[in-house]
């Protein structure tokens, strides 16, 4: 880029990139398209990768491989669950971001990439960030891999879009395909972690990695971003596996703000006998994204001594607190059947709450017509079934630590 689309960069970093693309004519000597690109790569990089939105050099590729590169806060999570090492390949390196994090638990690192634009953006952010240990190559994931020697890990965050730009899911639909290299993989290192859609079902999953060792779930800020899979060579069964479920903050401030972790198995699961309230008690505990996307709807109630309102109504009450639990606390106010005549009379001149529908035939918008509820304010509202069958809104105010 030339001076002056550099300059041009640095006066609009903050202005609408669409409203700027409507005013090329106005800029002969600016490279517009790259300008632009710069402009909303670091604008998407201020709340995604804080740490590299303060490196003012730094490059930034087009949308797509940022939209799908992790964020900061997932990245320095896998950096933690790496197992210790020496020796790193990232064989699907895409922006960089978890192989620049990844880079910072062992000696060598190899970025692999296929795109020999991604490889240039790379090489030039990687010093900007002290990463000057990295080595990036440009050549195709499968190719390196057949022919690159035996490393510690391996990492993999294989493409989730199918040749028409569409989402897929799952694993044999991603690109590499993971289940078919694994035992390639392991052929050429002690542990493999691999990144997966969190949309994908968690049983299909362990179904085709048969060397899965630890399973990890990771929401930010109550979303679910990423489900992890550590692969090695001492696998155990299904059934047997840890799953780890975390949910990160998007910024540690207030002790409520830090990291909710909870670890299971699926047969603590199956063998864990949940007990039922017949009505809702003091407090209302709902399980944190990860764990809902993990299944652990008997485990969590038995660990924590508390009851569930139905079998498949997840959120779950008793009359003690707890402080600790991983997901949002309620202390309840109140409930009523599910109409405006009954609403009124609990919340009277309210007429906002903070809507959540859990196992009830209506949706959040159609709830909200129905009872003439605003959105926001200070009370929160559950739609649910109780085991018997009976549909009640459950009104509390959340418990902030």
């Amino acid at each position: 880029m030339n001076s002056t689309t550099l300059r041009f960069i640095r006066e609009h970093l903050t202005d609408d990139v669409h409203t700027l693309a409507l005013q090329v004519r106005r800029y002969p000597d600016v490279d517009m398209p790259a300008a632009l690109t710069q402009i909303a790569g670091r604008q998407a990089a201020a709340q995604k990768l804080p740490l590299w939105h303060a490196c003012e050099d730094l490059r930034y590729p087009p949308h797509l491989p940022l939209e799908q590169c992790s964020s900061e806060a997932t990245a320095r999570y896998k950096a933690r669950i790496l197992p210790k090492a020496d020796s790193l390949v990232d064989l699907t390196g895409g922006f960089g971001v978890d192989c620049a994090f990844l880079s910072e638990c062992v000696k060598r690192t190899v970025y692999v990439e296929r795109n020999e634009e991604l490889c240039r953006t790379a090489a030039h952010n990687f010093p900007l960030l002290g990463c000057r240990h990295i080595k990036v190559v440009n050549s195709d994931a499968i190719v390196y891999l057949e022919q690159m020697p035996p490393v510690d890990c391996i990492y993999l965050d294989p493409a989730r879009r199918n040749g028409q730009g569409s989402k897929v899911i799952a694993v044999a639909d991603c690109e590499p395909d993971v289940a078919r290299l694994q035992p390639l993989l392991l052929q050429k290192a002690r542990h493999v972690l691999i990144k997966l859609s969190p949309m994908l079902d968690l049983t299909q999953a362990l179904s085709v990695m048969t060397q899965t060792e630890q399973v990890h779930i990771v929401a930010v800020g109550n979303e679910c971003k990423e489900l992890l899979l550590l692969l090695g060579h001492s696998p155990m069964p299904t059934e047997e596996v840890p799953i780890h479920c975390v949910n990160l903050p998007h910024t540690s401030v207030t002790a409520s703000d830090l990291p909710q972790s909870f670890t299971f198995t699926r047969r603590q699961e199956s063998n864990d006998v949940c007990r039922y309230a017949a009505t809702p008690r003091t407090y209302l505990y709902e399980p944190n994204a990860a764990l809902l996307k993990a299944g652990a709807f008997r485990s969590i109630a038995c660990r924590y001594d508390l009851e569930k309102l139905a079998v498949n109504t997840h959120l779950y009450t008793s009359d003690r607190l707890i402080t600790d639990f991983p997901g949002r606390c309620f202390h309840i106010t109140g409930s009523c059947a599910a109409n405006k005549k009954e609403l009124k009379a609990l919340l009277g001149e309210i007429d906002q709450a903070n809507l959540t529908v859990r196992n009830f035939p209506a949706s959040v918008a159609e709830l909200r017509r129905k009872l003439r509820l605003a959105e926001g304010g200070y009370i929160y509202l559950f739609a649910t079934t109780l085991r018997d069958g009976q549909k009640i809104l459950i009104a509390g105010e959340k418990f902030v630590n």
